[in-house]
């Protein structure tokens, strides 16, 4: 714990965030930081959430403790809808209270004696939690990173993905397609590489599925499209940015039956034994809300909510280009990943809040190779992202 450096990104950017409200009292800040969703979730979901909750009022329809591993007809549905024709089973699914917290469940069970490796960028949880779990060194102030993790640089100049002929063997990848921060999403061709990377190497990969809706093309929405991949891979994947559940909670991993650790024990073993120590299954109601969001109804209406996210992160890419700004992702993910070569991100964040009165998330908080690069969310109310649209234009116009 000591080891890790100052606060984790999200609270350190909402710290600066009031501390310019306490500031500017009367500024209205608009949020373009943390990826929290805003639009209300919708009426067939909510409908089939309150129904549960009434249901827990009478004797027939009361539970109490569910099945660790989820309820059986959630499972059956994430399996047939998320994973047709990719031959995933409902006993491989493993259904939870998100996405980030599997990730440290997974930690749990590689324990403190494996070696990692992170795309740089990439989502601070996998980082953290690696430190967290004694699986690294100390940190090396003079390259930004921490000993014994090997960062995948993944920028513009790879087309956002890891050269792997220079990455030393690593026991457990992390891989996030469609990428946060960059927005960028592997090919079929870069997938194959990897999973042949990860097979050659005796590796895990950890696959991070979460923003898979907001894909716009043809690159796989799961590691599991790829030959071979379930004798190599982990996935996980999220009702949050899928349907607004970031405050409900809910999400699922993929552990498949071929998974085998190198004395040819099964890993979906442990993990099931990790979550039935460590976990009491996710609440009932939100299961209730998840098996709504996989119906034909739900499913029309979440994708409804996506689409409308789609088009303001288009807004925040148009404005970003319209003022000469290199500018990536924003095509299959709901962030925009944004240059400033030559300056400091926490510098760039710190001008767009002060003089624009937005909150945007330093690059450098997603790792070094984040450096010149911010990240704005497409989160929010169309006003606010038209507001936030015509303050940058104001600010940064030539």
């Amino acid at each position: 714990m000591a080891k890790l450096q100052a606060g984790y990104l999200f609270p350190e950017i909402a710290r600066r965030r009031n501390a310019h409200i306490q500031k500017n009292p009367d500024a209205k800040v608009i949020s373009l930081g943390i990826g929290d969703t805003t639009e209300p979730i919708p009426v067939p979901i909510t409908s089939a959430m309150e129904e549960k909750a009434r249901s827990l009022s009478t004797s027939e329809g009361y539970s109490g403790y569910g099945a660790e591993q989820g309820e059986k007809p959630l499972r059956a549905a994430i399996a047939k809808r998320i994973y047709s024709d990719l031959n995933i089973k409902e006993t491989e699914i493993f259904v939870s209270d998100g996405a980030k917290c599997d990730i440290s469940r997974l930690q749990l069970l590689f324990g403190p004696d494996v070696s990692v490796a992170v795309q740089d960028p990439s989502y601070p949880a996998y980082v953290d939690t690696s430190v967290m779990v004694g699986q690294t060194g100390g940190f090396l102030t003079n390259v930004q990173q921490y000993d014994k993790i090997g960062y995948m640089k993944c920028t513009p100049d790879n087309d956002f993905f890891p050269d792997l002929k220079s990455v030393p063997r690593k026991d457990i990848i992390y891989f996030c397609s469609p990428n946060n921060p960059t927005g960028a999403a592997a090919s079929r061709s870069q997938l194959e590489q990897l999973v042949a990377f990860a097979k050659e190497n005796g590796s895990i990969i950890v696959y991070d599925s979460a923003y898979a809706i907001y894909m716009s093309d043809d690159s796989p929405r799961s590691i599991y499209e790829i030959p071979g991949a379930r004798q190599v891979a982990i996935e996980t994947g999220s009702f949050s940015k899928y349907a607004g559940f970031t405050g409900v909670r809910l999400g699922w991993t993929v552990v498949p039956d071929e998974l085998l650790y190198s004395d040819g024990f099964p890993v979906i073993n442990d993990f099931n034994r990790v979550m039935c120590t460590c976990f009491n299954g996710a609440s009932n109601i939100a299961q209730a809300g998840g098996l709504a969001c996989l119906s034909t109804e739900g499913w029309k209406a979440m994708n409804e909510v996506v689409d409308f996210y789609k088009e303001n992160t288009r807004i925040l890419v148009d404005t970003f280009k319209s003022l000469g700004f290199n500018t990536f992702g924003g095509t299959n993910a709901p962030y925009v990943w944004v240059q400033f070569p030559g300056r400091n991100s926490w510098d760039v964040f710190a001008e767009i809040l002060e003089k624009a009165h937005i909150v945007t998330t330093p690059g450098s908080g997603f790792g070094p190779a984040g450096e010149g690069f911010i990240r704005a969310s497409a989160f929010g109310n169309r006003k606010n992202i038209l507001e936030a649209s015509k303050r940058l234009k104001d600010l940064f116009a030539k």
